[in-house]
């Protein structure tokens, strides 16, 4: 079921740019901004995951290390 929703012309314009081609829907622009969102989302939920088992390992080195190291 297809529906019609308003947008202001600001947002009009800002998907005009978004856009890779010109007879590119905005639907099919919207979709893609979802899709690379959920991409996002899974793709930090693995860092995260990654990183906080560095952390529990002892692999990581703390503000002070760093600094003390680039001389800063």
């Amino acid at each position: 079921m297809a529906t019609t929703i308003q947008i202001s012309s600001v947002l009009q314009e800002e998907l005009n740019k978004r856009k890779f081609f010109d007879r590119e829907t905005y639907e099919e622009v919207i979709w893609g901004m979802v899709e690379d969102t959920i991409e996002i989302n899974e793709a930090t939920k693995k860092e995260l995951a990654e990183a906080r088992q560095e952390i529990k390992s002892g692999k990581f080195h703390t503000l002070e290390q760093i600094k003390k190291e680039l001389r800063i």
